[in-house]
């Protein structure tokens, strides 16, 4: 384990901890005006939905490496107002020619080819190839520090949100899929939402807990940290009578062979079927086959 004291390290140092560490991070493209109506369209990754009640976005500007504030904080000082369209793959190239460091009256809309449409109750125009933009009226600028990296928290109240028929199911919610966001990592590294990377884990009600599985199961070498969250998040574990219904219906009685003749572990060869079940989302068959090795052991391998 390397730990690291943040005072021990330069600010940018650590900061490449920090930007690796912590990721994929959700991206707000944040386009701004100036009180003399010159637009400006930048990215940030220090970026989240912080509450719905009021609907509340919290972007980040940070002090550049030459200790200057961003063009889009300079705009929000003179207009509290800023549009937040979120980033999709389609988009991502030009979302970064758009972070380039062009000088201030620049309008990053069309130096990355970008379309705007005009906002229905904000000043700043919305970008028009965004799957979302939310217009947002700044209730705060929270500033955390001085010099370079220091941060400016934008407290943003959602006003008006605008969203892409395309990227909703036919629940009416906005599908992963369709919507195809991106993050940002460390580096020059990005995460796609899509495909592979998505998957689902069940919202839990109150389980049994990781601390009342039996040792032997706690500490098995097979089962992973995962396999044992699943495994915790079971309601109420199998009765003794299910656990030897379930041994008597004949469907481990390959395994048990296998133990008996002395090919393989038992409790190994049960673990590995349980991991099979847990990853196939069989929580309560898992648990009836982990739940043999005690019985499995006494009665089947003499």
């Amino acid at each position: 384990m390397k730990s690291i004291n943040p005072q021990d390290l330069s600010q940018v140092e650590f900061y490449r901890y920090l930007i690796g560490a912590i990721g994929p991070r959700p991206i707000a493209f944040a386009s701004t005006i100036d009180a003399g109506g010159q637009v400006n369209l930048s990215p940030f990754s220090f970026f989240n939905v912080f509450g719905s009640n009021p609907p509340t976005l919290v972007f980040a500007p940070n002090i550049n490496r030459h200790g200057q504030k961003k063009h889009t904080l300079l705009n929000l000082e003179e207009v509290n107002e800023v549009v937040i369209n979120v980033v999709n793959y389609a988009m991502v190239e030009q979302m970064s020619l758009a972070s380039a460091e062009y000088e201030r009256g620049i309008n990053e809309f069309g130096k990355a080819g970008f379309t705007a449409l005009p906002s229905e109750k904000v000043r700043p125009p919305r970008v028009a190839e965004s799957p979302a933009s939310f217009e947002c009226v700044v209730k705060q600028i929270i500033e955390t520090g001085t010099g370079p990296g220091a941060a400016h928290l934008i407290v943003c109240e959602v006003v008006m949100g605008h969203f892409h028929d395309d990227i909703f199911n036919e629940k009416g919610l906005i599908d992963p899929h369709k919507i195809d966001l991106i993050g940002r990592m460390g580096a020059d590294w990005y995460a796609r939402a899509n495909g592979d990377a998505l998957f689902e884990v069940g919202r839990p009600r109150p389980g049994v807990g990781v601390d009342q599985i039996p040792p032997a199961i706690r500490n098995s070498t097979i089962l992973s940290g995962n396999d044992l969250g699943k495994l915790g998040s079971l309601e109420t574990l199998p009765t003794a009578d299910e656990v030897a219904a379930y041994r008597e219906s004949g469907v481990l009685n390959e395994l048990f062979d296998e133990a008996r003749y002395g090919c393989q572990y038992l409790p190994d060869l049960l673990h590995l079927r349980a991991k099979d079940l847990l990853k196939a989302g069989k929580t309560p068959e898992a648990w009836l086959v982990l739940l043999q090795s005690e019985v499995g052991l006494s009665n089947s391998v003499r």
